[in-house]
């Protein structure tokens, strides 16, 4: 989320693939789904960190659900929520995804996306808005489409669908402002601007709050489950959420992906993956997605968080998942 969490995160990309095998690859026949759940779970439970899964073959239903009902921090996960409503809102004719919108010096945020490189004045489309805060992850892009969405009406979306654990709990701009609180309270006064300004606390205490910081529920961007946040992308994949035009432009924005360091890692080459990533580095790295096979799409949805251990190898059990899920499911 913050530059230097960037820094870290764009460095796993060149290094990933050096990451020791955590398991051999294993061949997985129709009938071994228990096998393939007591791997997947052993990946999991390898970690020093707090696990979720949900996982799911399109084609012929069946399931992995490991502590997949148990509240997540989303992180950046929340914003496959934004991107449903734009788009909804869009087919609806209340949102036009062509108009331009000019940055503003009080809309930059910190932390991911290169929105925040540009000088103001800059006027993207909706639709580039939304493609960034999918792709590059982008904070300024995202605050800018939950002020034009409205963050009730995103809610009341995901309740109206059935979600009851999925929600967006703040704005990016309101997240980051609380890292300042953490440190004084008095700063609850800042601006989000003047956030954008200071960036993010760097003091010998910063490490240990930020790790406390992701930890707390009430200060979360975002709260899902696994199964949730599975359900979301099935009903995404399936074209259930928007009609045809607007569920090709969901997926074809999630295939653009950009940070490809966890579920994508170990996959054949050429594999086609639509996903998002949620971080906090080194505390928190979600990755969430579907994955697309000869033999059909299998959506998976990772969360980890409260990280004790070493990142690296965190986002390497990440790509080891989806691997062992590609190669029981997907050939």
């Amino acid at each position: 989320m913050t530059r230097a969490r960037l820094v870290l995160l764009l460095s796993t990309v060149v290094v990933a693939c050096q990451v020791v095998e955590l398991a051999p690859p294993r061949r997985h026949g129709a009938g071994t789904m228990p096998n393939l759940e007591a791997d997947v779970a052993g990946h999991l439970d390898s970690l020093q960190a707090r696990t979720s899964l949900y996982a799911k073959d399109l084609t012929t239903g069946r399931e992995i659900a490991i502590r997949a009902d148990e509240p997540m921090n989303t992180a950046s996960v929340i914003k496959l929520a934004i991107m449903v409503l734009a788009y909804r809102d869009a087919e609806a004719g209340r949102l036009d995804m062509d108009a331009r919108r000019a940055l503003r010096p009080e809309d930059f945020r910190g932390g991911t996306g290169v929105l925040r490189q540009f000088e103001a004045g800059l006027q993207p489309t909706y639709r580039d808005l939304v493609t960034q805060m999918i792709v590059t992850s982008d904070n300024t892009a995202t605050d800018i489409m939950i002020g034009t969405l409205g963050l009730d009406r995103i809610n009341r979306m995901l309740d109206s669908l059935g979600y009851v654990e999925t929600r967006l709990r703040t704005t990016t701009g309101a997240a980051f402002r609380g890292t300042w609180e953490q440190l004084d309270t008095a700063n609850v006064r800042l601006s989000d601007r003047e956030v954008f300004e200071r960036g993010f606390p760097t003091d010998s205490g910063a490490a240990a709050r930020d790790f406390a910081y992701t930890q707390d529920s009430t200060r979360w961007l975002g709260r899902t489950t696994a199964r949730e946040t599975g359900r979301l992308l099935e009903q995404i994949e399936r074209g259930e959420l928007a009609g045809p035009g607007a569920t090709e432009a969901m997926r074809q924005t999630l295939l653009g992906q950009v940070f490809h360091s966890r579920l994508p890692t170990r996959l054949p080459e050429g594999t086609r993956v639509g996903h998002k990533t949620g971080d906090w580095p080194p505390a928190l790295a979600n990755d969430v997605g579907i994955i697309y096979t000869v033999r059909g799409p299998i959506v998976v949805a990772v969360f980890a968080s409260d990280n004790r251990g070493d990142f690296l190898s965190l986002e390497g059990a990440i790509g080891v998942v989806a691997r062992d899920l590609f190669e029981a499911w997907g050939r």
